[in-house]
């Protein structure tokens, strides 16, 4: 037998963080985050705790958008456009996908309006990845 080597890999040359820094940084991410796969078994089985918001342009909302969700695009959000909503309601944003800012631009502006707020990852190209259906305006 050999004794063990201290070597390492390009995983593992980083140490690991902490269980407790590991815990901190994951469950923020599910706080600031959901995936495609909960935003549809959710609304499969509604209702809903929550209104998804479509971000992006007129055009790419009409070529297909997950079925329930408002078209909201991130241009328009403000104090006013948003006045027919509680204070208390939670919004998933989504855009096209990861090549994509739309989302994060919607979640900088509720964020400042003091609006709850999760950002759908993957956005239309992880819709479809999972199998999802779009439909069309």
């Amino acid at each position: 037998m050999t004794a063990a080597t201290s070597t390492t890999t390009l995983v593992t040359d980083t140490p690991p963080a902490k269980s407790e820094a590991a815990l901190a940084h994951f469950a923020g991410l599910l706080a600031l985050e959901t995936d495609c796969w909960d935003v549809h078994e959710s609304l499969a089985a509604g209702p809903v705790d929550f209104t998804l918001l479509d971000v992006r342009g007129k055009g790419g909302f009409d070529a297909g958008h997950v079925s329930g969700a408002t078209h909201f695009p991130h241009l328009d959000m403000n104090e006013e456009s948003l006045a027919s909503y509680p204070d208390t309601t939670v919004f998933v944003v989504y855009c096209a996908g990861p090549h994509c800012n739309g989302a994060d631009k919607a979640a900088v502006r509720l964020s400042r309006l003091g609006r709850p707020i999760k950002k759908m990852i993957g956005g239309i190209e992880g819709w479809k990845d999972e199998g999802f259906d779009l439909v069309s305006s």
